[in-house]
């Protein structure tokens, strides 16, 4: 069985995040073959139905597709992309990726491996598609907007050549960056050419980079985003690619300190956006060999660099246990000539085992809470008839065991007893119809509330005010204005998800009290995440609107941006909760239905037994036969499925928080 995350820290050394990461995958494809074993089970015995194949296979796609998305965010020249080639890129004894001085990424990049294609690429998204109405996300499935450039693998040389190519500029008229969004009127971004002002932007808004790294193979996705510039034009960046990230890393520079844009940077795109929360959160003081000082005893250095990680901990606002200082410089040096003291005196080393021992653990956690805890509840849900089954089969042996040597009387006043349940079942069964006429109505009442037409006509009446408004102020309240419907409308189908749920669970209460039945009650519509996602952009949005970006930008370009990275973000959550509540309303009453079925069968059956009996006083040992050969293979079902329980559980990661205090302390020490 594949091997827990957190059981690989018990050695004496902790292990290295790339086997960390190993034993994630091995992890993974354990709980697939258990999800696989059970689809099969179903089919075997014709247990399976649309609604649960889709969810198994929901299952199955999500555990393959799954992904750890660590972001690595910092103002210019603080030695960033020289961290990512430390911690990941070593192995090719150079840097990949350009971090040279006057090298500085100008475009976000994303690191992965395409697992469908199965060839290394470089994808790069023109700066002009900043023009364009359709949002980076939906930009990313349509490759004719991208240049495609090969990596040759074999060759460092080229590919060290074509990654160069993420941070190419080019000047253009100053006009033409502000159209772009990209001239912020600060005069050392913009040098006068004759009678023409001329800006320095990117060549490229987004690079997407298909490489074949063992880590990346296994689902790490890297995402380097340069620049406070960056962040506050791709609001797509804080407002999903970094909240979705399970870490971000928050490079600083030892030898600059916190900077004002540095703390804009924090305050604006990244804490607000994580709700202010430090899980997954860790801030790197880069570049401490420039505090390295011959002159100084080994003490005094530590000393030195320990009062700068609680000052940078105290600007920021975070545990001083959160801040990690390190060489990313010394260590790709140590690493390619494989200096072991230089590697330990960058102190990389605690910054690799903190991705290998709190966030791959929480990662886990995350994937199970998503995706395998739905599998253990289907697994449950199937064996609460079998156990019905079981119950019922009991009582019916113990009625024919007692058939033997009695009358035809007997056996008449027990045809009689089964009628008389087989009539009140029937009664219970149109209660339940009722009930579910009513459960169809306040279903039907949430999905229009959900419906994305209804979405779609609020979008459109916003555009066409915030498009025709006079005025800046009226251009700002339709913003103010649309946001606001969309929070009331979530608050409603919160309301309406409540009352559905309880009126289910006054449905499965009435049928388990009165047919002795266990099935458990479906879990409740997760109105919440939505809600939170919904309020998190509502917050981006009034950030937005106070701008100075949305005061004195041009009208038409405002509200383009506005549309494309907001509104387009908040259409997506709707689509995702109207998806989730499909699945749900789905899921909340079958459990039941199958239970009214086999409750039905079960009844009728026992009615056929008790007749052949009557017609034929020798049949009751040949029935008992057959009653006890049923019940013994709803044992090994019952069995069979404990058995996939079991393997889900042993995969069970343990409860997992983010440390308050790594032991930075410790590490210090051999700095």
């Amino acid at each position: 069985m594949a091997t827990n995350i957190l059981e690989m820290n018990t050695g004496p050394r902790q292990a290295q995040f790339r086997e960390q990461m190993q034993a994630f995958a091995d992890w993974k494809a354990e709980l697939t073959s258990t999800i696989n074993q059970f689809h099969d089970w179903l089919n075997q015995h014709d247990l399976a139905n649309p609604e649960l194949e889709l969810r198994i296979y929901d299952a199955v796609k999500a555990l393959q597709n799954d992904q750890l998305s660590i972001a690595f965010v910092a103002e210019f020249s603080r030695g960033k992309t020289e961290l990512i080639n430390a911690i990941f890129f070593a192995d090719y004894g150079r840097r990949l990726l350009p971090s040279e001085a006057g090298r500085t990424t100008m475009c976000p990049t994303e690191l992965f491996y395409d697992t469908v294609a199965d060839e290394s690429y470089i994808k790069l998204l023109p700066i002009e598609s900043r023009l364009s109405d359709i949002s980076l996300s939906e930009l990313k499935h349509e490759d004719s907007h991208w240049t495609r450039l090969p990596l040759d693998t074999g060759d460092p040389d080229q590919m060290a050549d074509t990654f160069r190519e993420i941070v190419k500029t080019k000047m253009v008229p100053v006009e033409e960056a502000e159209k772009l969004g990209l001239f912020h009127g600060d005069a050392a971004n913009a040098e006068r050419d004759g009678a023409s002002r001329q800006s320095e932007i990117p060549v490229w808004r987004h690079a997407l980079i298909s490489f074949p790294h063992p880590l990346l193979k296994q689902g790490l996705v890297i995402l380097d985003t340069p620049g406070l510039n960056a962040l506050g034009s791709e609001p797509e960046l804080t407002l999903n690619m970094l909240p979705s990230a399970q870490a971000v890393l928050f490079v600083l520079s030892a030898d600059t300190g916190v900077t004002r844009s540095d703390l804009d940077m924090w305050q604006n795109h990244i804490i607000a956006f994580r709700n202010h929360k430090q899980r997954g959160l860790v801030a790197v003081l880069n570049k401490i060999d420039t505090l390295w000082d011959e002159m100084k005893q080994p003490a005094e250095v530590a000393a030195t660099i320990g009062e700068q990680c609680k000052a940078t901990a105290n600007l920021l606002g975070i545990d001083a246990g959160n801040v990690f200082p390190v060489s990313a410089q010394k260590a790709l040096l140590a690493k390619t000539r494989g200096n072991e003291e230089l590697l330990a005196r960058s102190n990389l080393t605690a910054l690799e085992n903190l991705l290998g021992n709190e966030i791959l653990p929480d990662k886990q956690n995350i994937v199970w809470d998503n995706t395998v805890a739905g599998v253990e509840t289907l697994i449950t849900e199937a064996r609460a008839p079998l156990a019905a089954q079981i119950g019922d089969l009991d009582q019916q042996i113990e009625e024919l065991a007692s058939l033997r040597g009695n009358n035809e009387e007997v056996v008449q006043h027990l045809l009689i007893k089964a009628k008389e349940k087989k009539a009140a079942y029937y009664e219970c069964v149109k209660s339940f119809q009722l009930n579910r006429r009513k459960l169809a109505l306040q279903a039907k009442s949430m999905f229009n509330t959900l419906d994305i037409k209804a979405i779609d006509r609020v979008i459109e009446k916003t555009r066409k005010e915030m498009s025709g408004s006079w005025t800046t102020p009226g251009m700002k309240n339709g913003m103010l204005v649309f946001f606001d419907s969309l929070r009331d409308a979530m608050q409603i189908i919160t309301r309406q998800a409540e009352e559905t749920h309880a009126l289910v669970e006054s449905i499965y209460k009435k049928f388990n009290e009165e047919f002795n039945l266990d099935v458990p009650i479906p879990r409740k519509y997760p109105a919440h995440i939505f809600s939170s996602d919904l309020d998190q952009l509502y917050l981006k949005s009034e950030e937005f609107r106070h701008s100075s970006f949305s005061t004195i930008g041009e009208q038409s370009f405002v509200v383009k941006k506005f549309f494309v990275s907001l509104v387009s973000h908040a259409r997506q959550i709707f689509l995702d909760a109207n998806k989730e509540a499909d699945t749900w309303m789905k899921e909340i009453i079958n459990p039941l239905v199958n239970q009214i079925q086999e409750k039905r069968k079960g009844i009728e059956q026992h009615m056929k037994t008790l007749s052949k009996i009557r017609e034929s006083k020798n049949s009751v040992e040949g029935q008992l036969r057959v009653l006890k050969q049923r019940r013994q293979e709803l044992d090994d079902r019952i069995v069979t499925l404990r058995q996939m329980q079991d393997r889900l559980k042993a995969c069970a990661p343990a409860p997992h928080t983010f440390s308050e205090a790594p032991s930075t302390e410790k590490s210090r020490e051999a700095i």
